[in-house]
C-alpha cells in the first residue's frame, strides 16, 4: 500500500476509448471523426459494434455463436446464442500477469482502520476453496445462494465462487431490516446463506446474529449457513460453517479447480428493484450480458489492467453499500484487470461528530486513482467545508465518479477547484446513470469530451437512448422520458417467478411495446451531453440506495395510530433531499411519540436511511380514480412545478384535498427560498 501522507502524481493514461478507436481503425477499417459518429454507429449497427467489443476485450468461448443477436423485438432478444463463458473465468484470466506485476486484486479497509490486500492468485484460491465447499453441500448450477454481507472481500469471494459453479448470487446488505430481506429472498428461495454476525458502522458495533437467525427460521429452503465471524455478534449461529475455514483450503484439488463453462445467458445474479408498487422485482442478469456490457463500460469508465504500462497501478474505488448496484459495478473492475478498493463503514464517522475526510483518507492509504461515490457524498463534503488540500496524497486520483442522483453543477465545480489546488487541474468527472435494471450505465463519461458540470457527458456506446415526449417522439433540449429503442445485452433475462414474462413487460415495455422505458426524466442537450431530472416513477433514492414507497408504507401503516400516509423525496439545488411523510392520524396527534414510532418501524423493517426528515399532518391522502396514491404530482408541486401542469381535479378521487397540498407546497417553497426552517408538523 501507499504509505499515509505520500503524494504521488500519476500521469493520465491514454484513454481506453481512444485505444479502442485506434483498434477499430486498424482491425476493422472503421475511422470515426467524433464521439457522436462512433456512438451513432454503435447503435445503428448493433451486430458490428458488439462483435467488435467481444473481440477487442478478448472474450473466449469453447463453442461458436450462431449470431451476435436475434432480430426479435425487446424483450425477446437473444445474444451470442451458442457461446459459453463464465464471469469468474473472465476475471481470473488476469491473475498470472497481475501477480507477476505485483498488483493486488483487492485492497480493503474497514472503518476502524483494519486493512488487507489480496493478490489475484490468492483470490482465485479462496474462490476455489469456497466453491468446492458449496459443491460439497449440494450446490449445483441454478441454485440460489444468498449473502447477507457488507462491502468486504468475503462478498467478492462469495460472488465469484457462486459464478464459478453456475449458482445464482443474491445479496442483501446487513443495513436492511429483516422484513425487507425476507420480501426479497422468499421470492428466490436460496439454498445456502453466507452471512455476517455483526457489523461496525458509524462508531458502533451492531449485532446481526439475531437477524441471521430470524432469516434462517423464516426461510426453511436454506440448508447451509456459512458465517463470517466479526466479534460484533451477540449470539452463536447454530450449525453454521465457519467462512474462514471454508476459504482456507489449499491442496491439489483447489489448484486444479476451474470455473464451469456456461451458456451465455446462464443467470449470474439476482438484483432487486425498490418495490415501488408491491414486492421488489427479482431481476435476473446473465453471465454473458454482464461481461459484455462491462467490457463496453470500461471504455467509458476508462479502466484498464493495473498490470499494463498504460494503467500501471490503477486502483478503482466506488463507495457503496453492498445492496446497491454500484457494488456490482465496483466488483466488475476485476473483469478489466483493475485493482478494486473496498471500504466498509461510514463515510463520515459517527453521527455525533461527523468527519467527511474519512473516505478521502482511505483513498490515500489505499492508493486510489479512480474515486467514485454517490452525488450526495460530494455535496456533503462541500457543505462541511472539507479541504482536500489538507489531505496529502490525493493527487494520485485522476478520475472522480458520481451517480445515485444528479450531481449539482456547483458541487462539481467545487470538487474540480479542490483538485486543482492539489495539482490536479481539470480533473475528469465520470458522471453516470443506469441502474439495477441493467447493472450498467445508459449515460456515461468520456475523458476525451469537454467538462460538463451538472451533466452527464454522453450517451453510452451501444445504448440507443432517447428522450421521448408523451407522443413517443424524440426531443432534444427538452425534458422527456428516457427510453432505449434497441436491445442492450445486460437487460434482464427475466424476473424470478415471472413465468409468462408479464411483470417484466409491464415494468419496462407497457408504455411503448418493444421500447424500454427506463423511468427517468432525461434531457439530451444539442451538444450530446445529458441531464437527469429525477425519477419519473415513485422510487425513493437516498444516497444511492433505492427503496420503493410501497415498502415504506408497509413498514409504517400497520401502526394503530396511523390511518394513511404518503411519502415524497424533494431534492434541492445542492444535491441534498428532504424526505417528507404526510400522515393522516387515526386517533392521536402527529407528535414526537408518533415520530419515534414511525422512525423505529422504518429502522427495524427497512433501513435508517429512509426515516423521514419531516412529518406533516394531513387531512387526507390524494388518490387517483383507481386508488393509487398521487406521489408524483405532489412531489412535483413541492419541486416547484406549476399546479396546473401536475394536478387535475378530474384525475383524482379526492379533488377536495388538492387546494391543501397546493398551499403546503407553496409554503414549503417560500420557506426554502428564504432559508427559514420548516416546521410543518402541525399543518392541518
Amino acid at each position: 500500500m501507499t504509505p499515509p501522507g505520500t503524494s504521488v502524481h500519476v500521469p493520465a493514461p491514454i484513454p481506453q476509448i481512444r485505444l479502442y478507436r485506434d483498434w477499430l481503425k486498424a482491425a476493422r477499417g472503421r475511422d470515426f471523426a467524433t464521439y457522436e459518429d462512433l456512438r451513432r454507429w454503435s447503435v445503428d449497427d448493433l451486430d458490428g459494434f458488439w462483435r467488435s467489443i467481444w473481440d477487442y476485450d478478448g472474450i473466449e468461448s469453447p463453442t461458436p455463436f450462431a449470431a451476435v443477436l436475434t432480430d426479435d423485438p425487446m424483450p425477446g432478444t437473444r445474444w451470442f446464442d451458442g457461446a459459453q463463458l463464465n464471469y469468474a473465468r473472465h476475471v481470473f484470466r488476469h491473475a498470472a500477469a497481475a501477480d507477476a506485476a505485483d498488483q493486488p486484486a483487492i485492497i480493503a479497509m474497514d472503518e476502524s482502520g483494519g486493512s488487507v490486500a489480496i493478490g489475484w492468485g490468492e483470490l482465485r484460491r479462496q474462490v476455489a476453496s469456497l466453491a468446492l465447499t458449496l459443491r460439497a453441500r449440494g450446490i449445483v448450477p441454478g441454485d440460489r445462494v444468498a449473502a447477507y454481507l457488507p462491502n468486504i472481500p468475503a462478498a467478492v469471494v462469495g460472488l465469484l465462487a457462486c459464478a464459478s459453479l453456475g449458482a445464482i448470487w443474491t445479496l442483501c446488505s446487513p443495513d436492511m431490516g429483516t422484513a425487507a430481506v425476507l420480501d426479497r429472498w422468499r421470492q428466490t428461495a436460496p439454498k445456502a446463506l453466507i452471512a455476517i454476525d455483526g457489523v461496525f458502522y458509524a462508531g458502533k458495533a451492531l449485532d446481526r446474529s439475531a437477524a441471521v437467525a430470524a432469516i434462517r427460521e423464516q426461510l426453511p429452503c436454506i440448508e447451509t449457513v456459512l458465517l463470517v465471524s466479526t466479534g460484533c455478534g451477540a449470539n452463536d449461529v447454530s450449525d453454521a460453517i465457519d467462512f474462514a475455514a471454508a476459504t482456507a483450503r489449499e491442496d491439489a484439488t483447489v489448484a486444479a479447480f476451474e470455473p464451469l463453462w456456461l451458456p451465455f445467458d446462464h443467470p449470474l445474479w439476482i438484483l432487486y428493484s425498490s418495490g415501488t408498487t408491491g414486492l421488489p422485482k427479482a431481476i435476473v442478469h446473465g453471465h454473458g450480458g454482464v461481461v459484455l456490457a462491462t467490457a463496453a463500460g470500461r471504455l467509458h469508465f476508462d479502466l484498464g489492467p493495473s498490470y499494463q504500462a498504460n494503467t500501471r497501478g490503477d486502483r478503482f474505488h466506488w463507495y457503496s453499500a453492498s445492496g446497491w448496484v454500484m457494488w456490482n459495478i465496483q466488483v466488475g473492475g476485476l473483469l478489466s484487470g483493475t485493482t478494486i478498493c473496498l471500504f466498509d463503514g461510514s463515510p463520515s464517522g459517527t453521527k455525533a461528530d461527523p468527519d467527511w475526510t474519512r473516505l478521502w483518507d482511505f483513498a490515500v492509504r489505499s492508493g486510489v486513482t479512480w474515486f467514485g461515490a454517490g452525488a450526495a457524498f460530494f455535496g456533503q463534503c462541500r457543505k462541511a467545508g472539507t479541504a482536500l488540500a489538507r489531505i496529502p496524497g490525493l493527487s494520485r486520483i485522476r478520475a472522480l465518479g458520481s451517480t445515485g442522483s444528479p450531481l449539482p453543477p456547483d458541487v462539481q465545480r467545487w470538487g474540480t477547484a479542490q483538485f486543482a489546488a492539489i495539482g490536479r487541474p481539470g480533473i475528469w468527472w465520470c458522471n453516470v446513470s443506469g441502474g439495477t435494471e441493467i447493472a450498467a450505465a445508459f449515460l456515461a463519461g468520456n475523458p476525451e469530451l469537454p467538462d460538463t458540470p451538472g451533466r452527464l457527458q454522453c450517451r453510452h456506446l451501444g445504448a440507443a437512448i432517447e428522450a421521448w415526449d408523451e407522443a413517443g417522439r424524440p426531443v432534444i433540449d427538452t425534458v422527456g422520458e428516457m427510453v432505449c429503442t434497441r436491445p442492450f445485452p445486460s437487460m434482464p433475462l427475466h424476473f424470478w417467478g415471472d413465468a409468462d414474462g408479464s411483470r417484466y413487460r409491464d415494468s419496462y415495455f407497457a408504455a411503448w411495446p418493444g421500447v424500454w422505458r427506463h423511468g427517468d426524466w432525461l434531457t439530451i442537450v444539442s451538444d450530446g451531453s445529458c441531464t437527469i431530472s429525477g425519477r419519473s416513477d415513485a422510487t425513493i433514492n437516498r444516497h444511492g440506495v433505492r427503496m420503493g414507497t410501497a415498502e415504506i408504507y408497509a413498514a409504517v401503516e400497520h401502526l394503530p395510530e396511523i390511518a394513511d400516509t404518503m411519502i415524497i423525496d424533494v431534492e434541492d439545488a445542492e444535491g441534498d433531499s428532504q424526505l417528507l411523510l404526510f400522515v393522516v392520524p387515526a386517533n392521536q396527534p402527529v407528535d414526537t411519540r408518533m415520530e419515534a414510532a414511525i422512525a423505529a418501524a422504518i429502522r427495524t423493517s427497512l433501513s435508517p436511511r429512509f426515516v423521514p426528515d419531516l412529518l406533516i399532518a394531513a387531512p387526507g391522502i390524494p388518490r387517483t380514480l383507481s386508488g393509487k396514491k398521487q406521489e408524483l404530482p405532489i412531489k412535483r408541486l413541492f419541486a416547484g412545478w406549476a399546479a396546473a401542469k401536475v394536478v387535475h381535479a378530474d384525475a383524482t378521487a379526492t379533488p377536495e384535498l388538492l387546494p391543501w397540498y397546493i398551499e403546503q407546497a407553496q409554503r414549503w417553497l417560500r420557506e426554502r427560498r428564504s432559508g427559514a426552517s420548516s416546521d410543518m408538523g402541525d399543518a392541518s
